[in-house]
């Protein structure tokens, strides 16, 4: 589904990625590996072009969408959610929901909506509750329901345990694994935690200082290995 290659991005004279090639195919979940301050999140806003790429390609089912701005990509299959969530804060949460299934046909959204409930149903409690008025970990669902409501091919997540509370975490470990397993989406994980990320992820890519250092199936990684790439 998703191919990187070669990905390079330059902040003024600063080389933040070297050389970053990847692929996340449909049904299977990446994990994306690296302390902070590694390239994570700049690769994944390259990836939905909030970035510009200085060289190299991203070909998303056999298309280069390397210039394409991020309304084409959202349009093209991929979801995005962001460090910190970005919810609405002054929304409800069903108007945060309703955010996310904007593009679709009123049958369509009640059918998706419906199924989303079922992932995450602490929300369909909340509807009425104003987004910045939910916990941590309660905005993360959101985000990532209102994200599923767009019925995309490609989720990237990008650290969904930061903050978040113990219960809530495994909810959300709860759910990616649904995805992974329902087989008809790919998961773009972004995790600093190990052992989250092994839970999930059928690849690994380990990132650092920019570039790839290590990568492989989950039977492949040594744990010893990453976790000295994670350690501050």
């Amino acid at each position: 589904m998703l191919q990187v290659e070669h990905l390079n991005q330059y902040y003024g004279s600063s080389h933040t990625l070297r050389g970053v090639s990847l692929a996340v195919e449909k049904g299977q979940c990446m994990a994306l590996l690296g302390r902070n301050g590694v390239g994570k999140t700049t690769l994944l806003k390259c990836l939905m072009g909030v970035l510009p790429v200085a060289r190299g390609t991203v070909t998303w089912n056999g298309r280069d969408i390397t210039r394409y701005k991020p309304h084409r990509r959202a349009q093209a299959g991929i979801a995005y959610v962001p460090q910190g969530r970005d919810i609405f804060a002054r929304l409800t949460v069903e108007e945060n929901l309703m955010m996310g299934m904007a593009t679709l046909p009123r049958r369509e959204a009640a059918r998706i909506s419906g199924e989303v409930y079922e992932l995450f149903p602490v929300l369909k409690e909340m509807l009425g509750r104003r987004g910045g008025d939910l916990s941590g970990g309660q905005q993360q669902q959101l985000a990532i329901a209102r994200a599923l409501l767009q019925r995309p091919q490609l989720i990237i997540l990008d650290e969904p345990t930061e903050g978040i509370q113990p219960s809530i975490i495994k909810d959300i470990e709860r759910v990616i694994r649904l995805l992974r397993e329902r087989g008809d989406i790919g998961i773009l994980l972004c995790e600093q935690y190990f052992d989250f990320a092994r839970a999930l992820a059928d690849k690994f890519v380990v990132l650092s200082r920019g570039e790839v250092v290590a990568s492989g199936g989950a039977h492949e990684m040594d744990g010893e290995h990453v976790r000295r790439h994670l350690a501050v």
